[in-house]
């Protein structure tokens, strides 16, 4: 089944102001927060849900943690190396945007399949290294203790 253009990013922090950054396996110098694509039953809570525990292992839910929408959405074209995977003419994605705080000492479980490493960054190192600029936009927007420019 062809997706449809709606995607969820979750932007993870902990409390000591460092953002988790995934490496994509298909390519090495893309660096991103969590994302996925919406199933076509899903709300894009229950896909921040979802990908949050399939991309990192990390289990929201069962942990008790709030992940939180920031009722914001960004349109971006979609790389054309994936738009294979949409009905012929979609271009544009939609994503909507959350965000999560776990604890420092939460362990990751990466999903081998999509992504190679991971790192956990301070706020302007995690600009720099985000791939997209919707990405580093939502790491800049979170304030933890006081925000720092990318």
């Amino acid at each position: 089944m062809l997706r449809k253009p709606f995607s969820v990013l979750v932007v993870i922090y902990n409390e000591l102001e460092q953002f988790l950054l995934l490496q994509r396996a298909d390519d090495p110098d893309f660096w991103q927060s969590v994302t996925g694509g919406i199933d076509h039953d899903e709300l894009p809570i229950e896909t921040a849900y979802r990908e949050l525990k399939e991309e990192t292992g990390i289990d929201a839910k069962a942990l008790g943690i709030e992940i939180h929408a920031h009722h914001k959405t960004n349109r971006y074209q979609i790389r054309p190396q994936w738009l294979h995977r949409y009905e012929p003419g979609v271009t544009l994605n939609t994503e909507y945007v959350f965000s999560v705080q776990v604890p420092s000492n939460t362990p990751i479980q990466l999903a081998k399949d999509e992504h190679t490493d991971f790192v956990w960054l301070d706020k302007q190192q995690a600009c720099e290294r985000a791939w997209s600029p919707s990405n580093k936009e939502e790491i800049q927007a979170i304030t933890i203790v006081e925000p720092q420019k990318c």
